[in-house]
């Protein structure tokens, strides 16, 4: 499948023929020669899905019948006005998340990456990655992607055992799952990722640590664990409601987390982030970005971004979550954020959060507060130190003085 122009076919080619002559050996790659304000990640939100599955509760819907060309335009449109907004000159991954961005056409995820293209600098090594579930990403499908830009995918294989895979309410199979693993890696080499829950209603330890070790045999240098997360108004959050399915159990879940990252790490990946984990330099520049407070903008009903509104002088930082409905997004709320305290003003004197820098769960220097490696691990109850911390702090400060008010 052709990209929707000769400028995007030119960079399409060129971000391909870098990945050949070289990897990304850390999370930023090359040095970028744009100043912090002037570079961004770009999320786009693909909102439709052929199913809702028991436990999520993300923004996604299930059309009667798509207007993929209403919805095409729409994204085109807003990405061209944020980047405008933003003064962001250099994008340095664009990540397609969903919903099912795979049921998308791959002439839509052309023709975002060709409206990007014309409005900031795209690096030979930018990351463009697409989020796929195994049933609606055959190989062939897959190649039209990599031909419209995309050059990494992120595999919602989730589990490796059918019964599990039907009790989250997955279209796919453990065998669909690993057929398209192997589809996805030989048309991306180097540039896939995998998703696998963990802490599931009845799932033993033992059991999943086998799905994880089977899954090394087959998957490629990116992977996430991510444990499950009861929401309430899932078709799951009501069966363990209703005592139709027991309730997962945090202690197994925790033992599941701790073996496997110490089977990950024997397995040669490094944990950069509380879920993932990489190996041979295979980090992803976008979830990166995230971790580093660095930009990034929103595209698509539901989206979130934030970034330095042009013309702001480096000291307004904006919030924005887009709408959540598409219908009502294609027919728009917009908050504002201003960090301007460090963060030894907002922790170094607490004395719960001295504890847990004793207690070595915490870590503040020059470098910022972080987690430890036993600290990643019940990052979720530290927030409940931090959080009320920070609230307080930004609700005390006085705020400073920016231009236009």
């Amino acid at each position: 499948m052709a990209l929707p122009g000769a400028r995007a076919r030119g960079w399409a080619a060129a971000a391909r023929a870098a990945q050949r002559r070289r990897r990304v050996e850390n999370a930023g790659g090359s040095p970028s020669p744009e100043p912090a304000g002037r570079r961004a990640a770009l999320y786009v939100h693909w909102p439709y899905c052929e199913k809702r599955c028991s436990y999520c509760n993300f923004n996604k819907y299930i059309p009667r019948r798509l207007e993929e060309a209403a919805m095409q335009k729409c994204l085109v449109t807003e990405a061209q006005t944020l980047l405008r907004l933003s003064g962001v000159q250099r994008v340095e991954s664009v990540f397609f998340g969903g919903g099912t961005p795979s049921l998308a056409s791959p002439h839509t995820v052309a023709a975002v990456l060709e409206a990007v293209a014309q409005a900031a600098h795209l690096p030979a090594d930018l990351e463009v990655t697409l989020e796929a579930n195994p049933t609606s990403a055959p190989g062939s499908r897959l190649a039209e992607f990599g031909a419209a830009g995309v050059n990494r995918l992120s595999i919602g294989l989730q589990s490796l055992d059918d019964t599990e895979l039907r009790l989250l309410g997955r279209t796919h199979s453990a065998c669909d799952a690993l057929r398209t693993l192997a589809e996805a890696r030989r048309l991306f080499p180097g540039r896939v990722s995998v998703d696998l829950m963990l802490g599931l209603p009845a799932q033993q330890v033992g059991p999943w640590l086998g799905q994880l070790q089977e899954l090394l045999h087959h998957c490629d240098d990116h992977l996430s664990l991510y444990q499950l997360s009861l929401e309430r108004g899932t078709a799951l959050f009501a069966q363990v409601q209703r005592g139709a399915l027991p309730a997962p159990d945090p202690e197994l879940a925790a033992e599941m987390y701790q073996r496997g990252r110490a089977v990950l790490r024997e397995a040669g990946f490094h944990q950069y982030e509380v879920s993932n984990f990489a190996r041979n330099g295979a980090l992803s520049t976008h979830n990166w970005t995230y971790w580093q407070c660095g930009q990034y903008l929103g595209v698509g009903p539901g989206a979130h971004g934030r970034f330095m509104p042009q013309g702001a002088g480096g000291h307004t930082r904006e919030a924005r979550i887009q709408t959540l409905e598409p219908d009502n997004w294609m027919k728009e709320h917009w908050q504002q954020f201003e960090p301007q305290l460090t963060l030894w003003d907002v922790f170094g004197a607490n004395k719960e959060v001295q504890e847990l820098l004793e207690r070595g769960l915490l870590q503040l220097d020059h470098r910022g507060l972080r987690c430890s490696w036993e600290g990643l691990a019940v990052l979720d109850s530290l927030l409940l130190t931090l959080l009320p911390q920070l609230q307080e702090a930004w609700q005390q400060r006085t705020p400073s003085p920016v231009p236009g008010g």
